[in-house]
């Protein structure tokens, strides 16, 4: 059977994550409150990150950037970084 959680991006009940996404509270929170579609779309969006500003994931200023990319990302703040010449689909 399907779980379902209120995602905190799209503000509904939508279909959960089938495990945390990392140990620790914070993937709890995540496993609690994000839905199956939104950590997909945050993977893409953080990928298009890592490449698009060439980041090594190990160093730790690259960790604390997209940690709080991430955070923008499900709280849908329009500060969130975009990738260079990307724009929205009409």
């Amino acid at each position: 059977m399907t779980r379902l959680v209120f995602c905190r991006k799209y503000q509904q009940e939508m279909e959960g994550l089938d495990f945390a996404p990392f140990p620790g509270a914070k993937g709890q929170e995540f496993f609690d409150n994000v839905s199956k579609q939104a950590w997909q779309e945050w993977l893409q969006h953080q990928t298009t990150l890592i490449n698009e500003k060439r980041l090594n994931v190990f160093e730790p200023e690259a960790k604390k950037f997209l940690e709080e990319q991430r955070e923008k990302f499900f709280n849908n703040d329009a500060s969130v970084e975009k990738a260079e010449g990307w724009k929205p689909e009409a």
